[in-house]
């Protein structure tokens, strides 16, 4: 009883002590831990948010209670702030794109480099080898702990003006884009007029007219209805995938017991293959039925033949050396050559 005296006293008056700074036991555990993701349940991203959360209640015997904020509410929205607000202990748990944190982690704009990552086997190579373990590493230095990929997919490019077969078809378009840097120069090499916006602000821009297209997975096209806003167009060119990592802020991490650590991480895993799932379900090779659904919904799909998607990265080469050499040359080598040996 005295030593349990000594250590609380011990941090009361600062941590003088080696000891932390939220002492471990069910009694200091939060009685709410807030979640972060930027869609809800209705999108497999949000989806997994709700699953993951539901497995920490259901494996912590409710000990760890999660609660989901979608739209990133707790940053009022500002997609580029959520990694920053993890950090600082503002959210405690977070489903985070890779591109929104990308502004913070300069290592993660390797995943939006235009036209590295073919197709899902490129994306597995990379999350699920070296340079995820790399990734998590970076993440982990950076003050949050990394637990799982998950993915939001494919991000292809949807309009209400026009076909889009080549890059001259992208003149002058105005294409909502996320806060990031290397998104800005993509579109801006490729002759659009990128606009940046959070999506809660883009969707009553579509529906305006203010803004003419955007670059997302199919999932987010048919869950947030983009044919309801003018959005007849859609073309596949499949120019960047967006992985997902499940996270913990460093601090609550260390507040748990290692069982419920260990529960925290196996419901992470657990769950992050299910949002994979729900993400690539429709859109693979042997499942077409997310496209045949857009379809039905009287919106023309494009797909390019090799030679056409070509002139698109043709187009981009430039911003994706420039960017190469920001994000680290080895690093992007390395990345390279594991999609090169992936099993297609």
């Amino acid at each position: 009883m005295k030593r349990r005296h000594f250590i609380q006293g011990a941090v009361a008056a600062g941590g003088a002590l080696a000891f932390p700074a939220i002492v471990t036991g069910q009694s200091q555990y939060k009685a709410e831990y807030k979640l972060s993701t930027v869609v809800g349940p209705a999108f497999p991203w949000g989806k997994g948010g709700e699953i993951w959360a539901n497995l920490v209640r259901e494996k912590t015997g409710g000990r760890i209670n999660v609660k989901m904020y979608p739209g990133v509410s707790l940053v009022q929205g500002d997609q580029t702030r959520e990694f920053s607000a993890i950090r600082q202990g503002i959210i405690d748990m977070a489903i985070g794109s890779t591109i929104n944190w990308s502004p913070q982690v300069k290592e993660l704009n390797l995943f939006s480099l235009p036209f590295l990552m073919p197709d899902f086997a490129a994306v597995d190579a990379l999350t699920q080898g070296e340079i995820g373990k790399r990734m998590f590493a970076t993440l982990d230095k950076q003050g949050v702990v990394p637990l799982a990929w998950g993915e939001n997919g494919f991000r292809e490019l949807t309009n209400s003006k026009r076909e889009i077969r080549t890059p001259a078809d992208l003149k002058g378009l105005k294409i909502r884009i996320v806060g990031s840097p290397l998104f800005n120069d993509t579109f801006t090499d490729l002759g659009a007029n990128p606009t940046q916006m959070s999506w809660a602000d883009a969707q009553p821009a579509f529906a305006s007219g203010a803004v003419d297209g955007q670059e997302n997975p199919m999932a987010i096209f048919t869950a947030a209805k983009l044919h309801t806003v003018g959005h007849k167009f859609c073309t596949l060119w499949g120019y960047v995938c967006d992985p997902l990592a499940f996270v913990v802020n460093k601090e609550v991490w260390a507040s748990w017991t290692p069982a419920d650590r260990d529960a925290v991480r196996a419901a992470a895993v657990e769950a992050a293959k299910q949002e994979l799932a729900l993400a690539r379900a429709g859109i693979t090779k042997e499942d077409q039925s997310t496209y045949k659904q857009v379809e039905g919904f009287g919106v023309k799909i494009t797909r390019l033949t090799p030679a056409e998607r070509e002139q698109f990265v043709i187009a981009t080469r430039r911003v994706y050396a420039r960017w190469k050499a920001q994000i680290g040359k080895e690093l992007v080598d390395v990345a390279e050559q594991a999609i090169a040996k992936r099993k297609v």
